[in-house]
């Protein structure tokens, strides 16, 4: 007998709850301690380790694709409503900054173009242009790969673990990057104005950016997590995600505005 064990009912809930935590973390890390904001943000990196397992399983098994991504497209748009005055209102590299519910819409994108285009260094060309599209949207292309290895590896047991663990791993090593630089502009003489300027243009204090490489480890997490599901589905839970998502973001907006820790849109305007 397993010493842990669960169904999707209850890993769909450890994925929001995470969730809710990472954002919480991420809208009020100017005034969060440091002890409460290492734990909040790093467990947020299991959401999506779980949730892209359960979309692959809601891509292999749903009777309508078109209406599942419809469902997505709507939650989306909704959730974008009060997106970006929790997550900020640009991406990575300016402009538009879409939520996680287009980067699921464009990774079972992926997922039928794997199985749709047989001649593979067209798919990989494709996958290498969905990677770019999203850097405009959550996760970056962490979030069109995950899912992708979920799909494509074929051993149970390694595809239950590997793709969490590669998605701490590239997270672990894209979140230390910008925290050396800071730490590097701080210990170089005559460089503390640069460093000042370093943190005030990417908008996160110092605190923020020591824990973001702990997001990696809820990677890992979820990784052991999934490699103890069940393969129970539990209670129903089809609306679990789609309901929280806008709903949480809204509330979050709505203290977040209320303490005075960020200003008054909608989709960014």
């Amino acid at each position: 007998m397993k010493l842990l064990s669960f169904d999707a009912y209850t890993l769909k809930w450890f994925a929001v709850i995470a969730m809710i935590a990472n954002h919480v973390a991420i809208a009020w890390h100017t005034i969060l301690p440091f002890g409460v904001l290492l734990p909040l943000y790093a467990i947020g990196g299991l959401t999506y380790t779980i949730m892209a397992y359960f979309v692959v399983e809601g891509y292999r098994y749903t009777s309508n694709l078109k209406k599942y991504i419809s469902r997505l497209l709507i939650f989306g748009l909704i959730a974008q409503a009060a997106h970006p005055m929790v997550l900020g209102v640009t991406s990575l590299l300016g402009g538009i900054f879409l939520n996680i519910m287009f980067t699921i819409i464009l990774a079972l994108i992926v997922l039928l173009m794997y199985d749709k285009i047989k001649i593979r260094f067209l798919f990989w060309l494709l996958f290498i242009v969905a990677c770019a599209i999203s850097l405009f949207m959550d996760l970056y292309f962490v979030g069109v790969l995950v899912p992708l290895l979920y799909y494509a590896i074929k051993k149970e047991g390694v595809r239950r673990t590997l793709p969490g663990i590669i998605a701490g791993i590239i997270f672990g090593l894209l979140s230390t990057a910008p925290l050396l630089g800071y730490m590097a502009l701080r210990n170089a003489p005559g460089r503390e104005q640069d460093a000042y300027n370093f943190l005030y243009h990417s908008g996160f204090t110092r605190e923020f950016l020591m824990v973001m490489p702990f997001f990696g480890l809820g990677c890992f997490l979820g990784a052991i997590l999934i490699k103890n599901y069940n393969g129970d589905r539990g209670k129903p839970a089809k609306w679990l995600f789609y309901i929280a998502y806008p709903l949480h973001l809204a509330i979050i907006a709505g203290i977040s505005l209320a303490l005075g820790l960020t200003t008054f849109s909608l989709f960014g305007f």
